[in-house]
């Protein structure tokens, strides 16, 4: 909307012009136009006047404030060349000048120049073409795919997908939609640019977030390219991918000079501070415990304290550390069921996400209770559903990052729940849904997607399946071929593709493309590290330190309870350590026999901004421990009391709890 189109003449060429709060667009040829016309889309426009007759009668000069097309008719016949140029500027004279300059260079000179830029990417490449099964097409066409959506102006910026989903729908009003950076996307995106061999282009993505780091260390859920935030939400996830990226390039020795050690220190005091719960899942609809934000939390907290003990930050390390291990041990607890009914036979399983409020996230018992609130949904459906009635994969994030062996019966068990639910049957390959009840996908009667609809299933979840079978030790090639065919002939994979029977009349088959979005980067990077996973024999993103610390062996209980302003369990097992904690310093103000006989207890600082205070339980059990704050820095008292009771010892948390290892 709000378009000017113009039929200029500039130094005797006739050109096609228009503008938009400031910036302009010209269009020309190396010969002259016939005609020239600027119309009204769908009313006035160039298709408008020929599909009437096959000629092009309309010679307007202009069409003002509008959603405009620019039409011409060249001075060309059958078989002859010539050259077009598109250019654009901040008025009218800066890109016609531009554009007249283009043309003054013959056309293969552009073209040398224009191969020359992308043979200098590509040289980079490891060799993976081989290990696919198209000879490397969607392999090469990936890495310039992912490289086409970075952004000039601001290095190291890629955004969502070029396209619009559901375009044709949709309207001027949401000026986001994909044209925005999402961290996790991005973040994929350049850990498939890492995975192909393009080190230099993932780095500068590490850069650009280090310039786009808020100053709590963590990230907005999205924002444009020069870093404004456009949805405020916290996904947690969001901020444990940088820290991931940065050890995956420190792995591969591609950080060059750059020192990653503060983007990853602020984010992971981020992740301390806040949580378990998130605000919104990697769906971004839902708060509370999900699987593959705990599996991400876990892994860049490992990751973090690994670059802590490099730089000799010994204490944050251990603290970073045990802080991994509170979330590792209560995984299980957090987000299983013992009730599930979606298969025969399997009642204990993962569930997509156990709803809690982030800012008051304690929960007790199996995720049974409740109900979890989906969105899109078509109006007089339900729109809230038992939690043990609603998975995705997300669980799978655990075996990718390390944080749970492939072969954990739990894991296993939580496989079959989702193929039963989940997995869909197409001539190319099997491919899978987000969630069961998703309703963000083509309507059943095949129109797109607005406000509500069905969810479809993503070709991306089939590259997460097959790295999960590479980790079990099972051959993954069937699904990589199978990601390979949800491509489209130009080599763009889909964000959904059909899981029901065609419809001809609107275009839709079985196992090809809606009109979601196309292309979706974080399917082409999924592919790229899929690629790589194959040819090395291990998944490209799982790293040592955390494979090694929890899926690889028998690990003993953490031996703390975590509590915080916004995550306040009302008792814990006697045994462990109870670690109050806060993001600024204080003085511990408690007792165990009602304030008899109150203590004092200062805290100690993370180097990581949180401070803490410990409380031995082991000769505890039965008492309740009463406590308030003292906010040394401010000089105020909190002004309330919290209480928590201290249970007879249970069954320890930990590996033994919950899962079982793997073969190493």
């Amino acid at each position: 909307m709000g378009n000017d189109g113009y039929v200029v003449e500039q130094g005797g060429l006739e050109f096609l012009v228009a503008q938009k709060q400031g910036t302009w667009l010209a269009m020309g040829a190396n010969r002259p136009f016939r005609r020239a016309s600027v119309g009204y889309t769908g009313a006035s426009d160039g298709w408008t006047d020929l599909a009437s007759d096959y000629l092009m009668d309309y010679e307007f000069d202009r069409a003002l404030n509008g959603n405009i097309a620019l039409t011409a008719e060249l001075d060309a016949g059958i078989g002859d060349e010539f050259v077009l140029g598109l250019a654009f500027g901040r008025g009218l004279p800066d890109a016609v000048t531009t554009l007249l300059l283009s043309l003054t260079v013959p056309f293969d000179e552009h073209l040398a120049r224009y191969r020359e830029g992308w043979a200098h990417v590509a040289h980079v490449l490891r060799p993976l073409a081989p290990h696919s099964g198209d000879k490397g097409n969607l392999f090469y066409a990936s890495h310039s795919l992912i490289l086409a959506h970075e952004d000039k102006t601001f290095p190291g910026a890629r955004i969502a997908s070029l396209s619009i989903p559901w375009g044709q729908a949709q309207s001027d009003d949401d000026r986001g939609g994909y044209h925005l950076v999402w961290t996790r996307d991005l973040v994929q995106s350049a850990i498939g640019l890492l995975a192909a061999g393009n080190g230099r282009a993932a780095l500068r993505t590490l850069v650009y977030l280090a310039g786009s780091q808020r100053d709590d260390g963590g990230f907005p859920q999205n924002f444009w390219l020069n870093g404004e935030p456009y949805y405020g939400a916290i996904q947690l996830d969001e901020v444990a991918f940088p820290i991931l990226l940065a050890g995956l390039l420190g792995r591969e020795k591609e950080l060059g000079e750059f020192d990653p050690w503060p983007v990853v220190k602020r984010a992971a005091g981020f992740l301390l501070a806040y949580g378990p719960a998130t605000q919104q899942e990697r769906w971004e609809e839902a708060a509370g415990y999900s699987p593959s934000t705990l599996a991400s939390n876990i892994a860049a907290l490992i990751v973090a304290a690994h670059f802590a003990r490099d730089r000799g930050e010994d204490a944050s390390a251990r603290y970073l550390e045990e802080y991994a291990d509170y979330l590792s041990d209560h995984v299980e607890a957090w987000t299983v069921t013992t009730k599930g009914t979606l298969l025969p036979g399997v009642p204990r399983h993962y569930v997509r996400i156990r709803p809690a409020d982030p800012m008051d996230s304690y929960v007790d018992g199996p995720a049974d209770a409740g109900t979890v609130h989906l969105s899109n949904q078509a109006p007089g459906d339900p729109t809230e559903f038992p939690v043990p009635d609603i998975v995705d994969g997300g669980f799978l994030e655990l075996v990718r990052h390390g944080v749970r062996a492939a072969h954990d019966p739990l894991i296993a068990r939580s496989v079959e729940v989702i193929d039963r639910v989940l997995r869909v049957e197409t001539p190319y390959g099997p491919v899978w849904r987000r969630y069961n009840h998703d309703g963000y996908g083509q309507r059943d009667d095949g129109g797109p997607f607005l406000s509500c609809g069905v969810g479809r299933a993503w070709p991306l979840l089939t590259g997460e399946r097959a790295h999960y079978e590479l980790a079990a030790h099972r051959s993954p090639t069937a699904l990589l071929h199978a990601l390979e065919r949800f491509a489209s002939s130009t080599g763009l994979l889909p964000e959904q593709v059909w899981d029901q029977p065609d419809r001809p009349a609107l275009h839709l088959q079985l196992g090809r493309p809606t009109t979601a979005a196309m292309p979706l980067v974080w399917a082409h990077a999924e592919y790229l590290e899929l690629l790589r996973s194959v040819a090395d024999g291990r998944v490209f993103s799982c790293l040592a330190d955390v494979s090694d610390r929890y899926a690889a062996r028998r690990r003993p209980p953490s031996g703390f309870e975590i509590w915080k302003l916004h995550h306040r369990p009302t008792h814990v097992p006697s045994g462990p350590v109870l670690r109050i904690q806060a993001s600024e310093p204080f003085r511990l103000h408690w007792s165990d026999d009602r304030w008899s006989n109150p203590r004092d207890l200062e805290s100690s600082s993370t180097g990581l901004g949180v401070h803490y205070a410990e409380l031995s339980t082991t000769d505890r059990p039965g008492a309740t421990i009463v406590f308030t704050f003292y906010w040394t820095r401010r000089e105020a008292w909190e002004g309330r009391d919290f209480e928590v009771r201290v249970d007879a010892a249970g069954p320890a948390l930990g590996l033994g709890a919950g899962h079982e290892p793997g073969p190493s």
